[in-house]
């Protein structure tokens, strides 16, 4: 009898369990509910305003085909659309185009989306794409260098479109990220004169031009209707200099500022807003002439590399306000991978690897008998422009890095004329340089055959040719990793710092805010302003 006592008080037990585990997930969920529907209340109850105001210095026109304005580029955005665009990695994808194949080594043809439409309700046309094309042509746009190996346009049909290079040129599709014009819209084909407001196919068209003010509404003919933008009206105040633009908006005339100064905060102060910083396209690194006779051991460049301390290169010359780069490609591309960066700044790493390869210390000097024959203390020159007083500052802390580990640098302030033949006739021992860096995946001139350093290498040169005619991205990906490992023990270059850009925004505005080189206003669609 007993036993059965125990089972049923047992049985009792479990059932308690039970039902109060009901209860206490039931009365859980109730409050999180509860607790959800208060947070909707909540958000519901926040006010958010239909309009935001940014501004724009030294405004000259809002069409970005003629425009040399960098903001009204970055604004137009919203406005005109291109067959091609690139997204927050830098992988580009279709907008106005629909399809775009590649039928021999210099000819494309392009289907675009009849379906498209302009602001004022009527369909895109491949004229319009032949018009805008043959004009930006013409050498007066700032995207007339993206059509310069355009040879011919032909209409093939009402929605296909053939454009024939003057030479190959694997990357081409990174170059249609050009602005489409309405062709109707010209006056006698005048892109500086347009019969009405500039006329696009984006998210927003232009309702108002003064010479104060331009007035940008939600564009109700705008296909995707799944990117329905909160802000309904966007004021662009104009401001004749960047001083003025900078008390307006710490007065809070205005919402946003985009800049590239590194000493905004002068002008701003640094608290009552909200700053979001994005690595820039100005890309700033040693050169190595990869056949001089030193240089050519990558143990030499390995330890040059290690030598240098760039942080506190940007520390003193740019008030921290600069990236640390490790890669042409650094500024966001898919393709750079944030495990290829490199060991970072060891001069203890740097002596070990000249004593491991043969170089001996003595009297103060790194000293070696060489291939040929000759003894040789390691020591070469450093060409510096002379009038570009930030990178003769940046030589200057180089040639005192070296110093400390046993390198003999000799600084070398040449005129930008002299600079050039050093660059262009690839004459130098090293050369502190940068460029601008494009959009594509394009490392030619880094890793190439008429590589500006006069690098060799025959496996990364076969992953330079092959990736031309890769579209998968995985495949890409794969072949861009494994460059990076290559070029990363060899060390033809010394990847410094890159630019920082900013935009400072009204701590009110809200959204997924994440500016690219590309596009400032990426995913514009998810901003708000709270009243």
């Amino acid at each position: 009898m007993k036993p059965n006592f125990v089972k049923y008080i047992f049985i009792i037990i479990v059932i308690s369990l039970i039902c109060f585990a009901v209860y206490f997930i039931y009365n859980n969920n109730n409050n999180n509910n509860k607790n959800q529907n208060n947070i909707q209340e909540e958000v519901e109850k926040v006010n958010y305003s239909k309009e935001i105001t940014m501004g724009i210095s030294e405004y000259d026109t809002i069409n970005p085909s003629v425009s040399n304005n960098k903001e009204v580029i970055n604004v137009s955005k919203l406005i005109f659309e291109p067959l091609i665009q690139i997204d927050e990695e830098y992988k580009i994808s279709f907008c106005l185009a629909k399809e775009c194949a590649k039928i021999d080594s210099k000819s494309y043809l392009i289907k675009i989306n009849n379906e498209v439409q302009w602001s004022n309700g009527e369909n895109l046309k491949v004229e319009d794409i032949e018009f805008t094309i043959k004009k930006l042509k013409e050498g007066k746009s700032i995207y007339s260098v993206n059509v310069s190996e355009v040879k011919d346009v032909q209409i093939i049909d009402s929605s296909t479109i053939r454009i024939d290079l003057d030479k190959e040129d694997d990357f081409f599709q990174y170059n249609l990220v050009f602005p489409i014009m309405k062709k109707n819209n010209y006056e006698n084909g005048d892109l500086a004169k347009p019969n009405t407001f500039d006329i696009g196919t984006g998210m927003y068209k232009i309702t108002s031009i003064s010479s104060e003010k331009i007035v940008l509404e939600k564009n109700s003919n705008y296909r995707e209707k799944d990117k329905n933008p909160k802000i309904e009206k966007i004021n662009i105040l104009l401001f004749s200099n960047m001083g003025d633009m900078y008390n307006s908006f710490k007065i809070g005339n205005i919402d946003m500022i985009h800049t590239s100064n590194i000493n905004y905060q002068e002008y701003i102060g640094t608290m009552g807003y909200k700053a979001k910083e994005y690595k820039g396209r100005e890309y700033d690194f040693l050169s190595i002439n990869c056949e001089n006779e030193i240089l050519s051991e990558k143990e030499v460049r390995k330890a040059i590399n290690y030598a240098i301390d760039k942080s506190n290169i940007i520390m003193s010359i740019y008030n921290n306000k600069y990236y640390v780069s490790d890669s042409p490609i650094d500024y966001g591309s898919y393709l750079y991978e944030t495990e290829n960066v490199s060991l970072g700044y060891n001069p203890e790493q740097s002596k070990k690897i000249l004593s491991d390869a043969g170089w001996t210390y003595k009297n103060n000097k790194w000293q070696k008998k060489l291939k040929s024959g000759s003894n040789k203390i390691l020591a070469f020159s450093l060409i510096v422009q002379s009038d570009n007083s930030n990178r003769v500052k940046v030589a200057e802390i180089i040639k005192e890095n070296l110093k400390k580990v046993g390198i003999e640098v000799t600084i070398k302030k040449v005129s930008n004329i002299q600079y050039n033949e050093y660059l262009q006739n690839k004459n130098y021992e090293m050369i502190l340089t940068g460029i601008n860096n494009g959009f594509s995946n394009n490392l030619e001139y880094f890793y190439g055959e008429s590589n500006i350093a006069k690098y060799n290498n025959d496996e990364v040169k076969e992953i330079i040719n092959e990736v031309k005619n890769i579209t998968d991205v995985n495949k890409l990906t794969e072949k861009y990793k494994r460059l990076f490992e290559i070029v990363q023990d060899d060390v033809p270059y010394i990847s410094l710092y890159r630019n920082k850009n900013i935009l400072i925004l009204n701590q009110k505005v809200g959204g997924e805010i994440s500016p690219t080189n590309y596009s400032l206003f990426y995913k514009f669609w998810t901003w708000y302003k709270q009243e």
